[in-house]
C-alpha cells in the first residue's frame, strides 16, 4: 500500500481492463476511465497501433476469441469493461453464438476463476420485452428473445447466464445500452438511417410516435467509470444507459433531414407491417443487389417505443448523463464527411 504526503494510507488502485479498447464504446471507455487518478486501466485490443496516441498505459493485445488469451488477459484484473462485442442486425445465427456467446461466456469464466471483481457487459435495452402502452422498460424488464435477430437473442441469453452465476463472488453487471451517437460511429443508428432515408423507401413506423433511447459517446464512457468503480453494488446489476431524452423517431428523422437534405417519409405502416416486409426482405435477400437487406425485422425493433429511464444508474451509480442527442448527431455527420473526404483523397490519381 502507498502513502501520501501527510503520511496517511493512500487508495488502493483499481486496475481496471477494457476489452475492445480501440472500437467506438471502447475508446470512450477507455478516456473516462484513464482520467480517474485512482484507477489504473489496461487496454485489450487486436490493433495496438489504433489506440488513442495519448494513451500510455498498459496494452494486452490479442484476439478474444482465442481461448489462451481470454485466459490470461484477465490475469491481475480488478475489474473487467468488456466493450469488446461483435454482433449483427440480421441472421448469422452461428455468428451469435461462435464469435459471440460462447466467447462471452468464457471470458466470464476465466474472469470469475481469476479472481476479478466486477465485470461489465456490454448489452442493449432492446432485449428488454417491448412496451406498447407507453410505460418505461426499466433495468430489470424481462428480456425477450426477438425472432430472425440472432445477435439480440445471445445477449437475452448471456444476461440469464450473469443471473444465474451472480452467486459465484464476481459482481456481474450487464450495461444496457441505448443506441450509439456520437462521431466515429460507424454502425449506429445516423449510419443505419441516412443511406435508407436517401431512397424514399422508408416509412414511418406507427407515425414515428416511439421514443428513441439514444445515448452519446461520452455518456457512454461515463457510464462505463462509475460503474466500474462505484461502491455497494450487488451480485448481480442491470443498468438502463440512455441519454438525458428519450426523442421520437419523428424528432430524430427530421433533424436527420434537417441535416443531410434527405426527405421525410411520405407514409405511415403499423409496426405488423414493418415486421412483415422485413421478413420478406430477408428472405428475398439472396436474389436482391446488397451485402445486406434494405430492412430487416432488427431495425424495426429498434423503431419499437423505448422509453427506457436511467433512475436506478442515477441512484446507484451517480449516472447522469449531459449530452444532447442532436450535437452527438451533428458531430457523427461532421465526421463521417471529414473520413470520406479523406477517402476520396487517398483514392484519387
Amino acid at each position: 500500500m502507498t502513502t501520501n504526503e501527510v503520511g496517511t494510507p493512500a487508495s488502493p488502485r483499481t486496475t481496471v481492463l477494457v476489452t475492445g479498447a480501440t472500437g467506438f464504446l471502447g475508446r470512450n471507455v477507455l478516456a473516462a476511465l484513464s482520467r480517474r487518478p485512482d484507477v489504473t486501466v489496461v487496454a485489450a485490443c487486436r490493433t495496438p497501433d489504433q489506440l488513442p496516441a495519448d494513451f500510455t498505459g498498459e496494452v494486452r493485445p490479442g484476439d478474444l476469441l482465442d481461448p489462451e488469451y481470454r485466459r490470461t488477459v484477465v490475469r491481475g484484473i480488478d475489474v473487467v469493461c468488456h466493450a469488446g462485442t461483435r454482433g449483427t442486425l440480421w441472421r448469422h445465427a452461428a455468428h451469435a453464438r461462435d464469435d459471440f456467446y460462447r466467447p462471452t461466456i468464457d471470458l466470464m469464466e476465466q474472469a470469475i476463476q481469476a479472481g476479478v471483481t466486477r465485470f461489465l457487459f456490454t448489452g442493449t435495452v432492446v432485449v428488454a420485452t417491448v412496451r406498447r402502452d407507453g410505460g418505461p422498460s426499466m433495468d430489470d424488464s424481462p428480456v425477450q428473445r426477438a425472432p430472425g435477430w440472432p445477435y439480440q437473442r445471445q445477449i437475452g441469453a448471456v444476461e440469464e447466464w450473469m443471473r444465474a452465476n451472480s452467486h459465484r463472488g464476481t459482481q456481474l453487471v450487464a450495461m444496457r445500452l441505448g443506441a450509439f451517437v456520437g462521431a466515429g460511429n460507424t454502425v449506429g443508428l445516423v449510419p443505419l438511417l441516412v443511406p435508407r432515408l436517401r431512397t424514399r423507401l422508408v416509412p414511418w413506423l406507427a407515425g414515428g410516435h416511439s421514443r428513441q433511447a439514444l445515448v452519446a459517446d461520452t455518456d457512454l464512457g461515463e457510464a462505463f467509470a462509475l460503474a466500474a468503480t462505484a461502491p455497494g453494488l450487488g451480485d448481480y446489476e442491470s443498468f438502463n444507459i440512455c441519454g438525458p431524452e428519450f426523442p421520437t423517431t419523428r424528432e430524430v428523422v427530421t433533424f436527420l433531414a434537417e441535416q443531410t437534405g434527405v426527405r421525410l417519409p411520405w407514409y405511415s405502416v403499423p409496426f405488423a407491417a414493418g415486421y412483415a416486409f422485413g421478413w420478406l426482405m430477408e428472405a428475398l435477400h439472396p436474389v436482391l443487389p446488397g451485402d445486406v437487406p434494405f430492412l430487416t425485422r432488427s431495425i424495426v425493433r429498434l423503431s419499437e417505443d423505448w422509453y427506457c429511464p436511467n433512475d436506478h444508474a442515477r441512484d446507484t451509480i451517480g449516472y447522469r448523463p449531459t449530452k444532447d442527442w442532436r450535437q452527438a448527431i451533428r458531430e457523427a455527420l461532421a465526421d463521417a464527411a471529414a473520413e470520406a473526404t479523406t477517402t476520396t483523397s487517398r483514392s484519387a490519381p
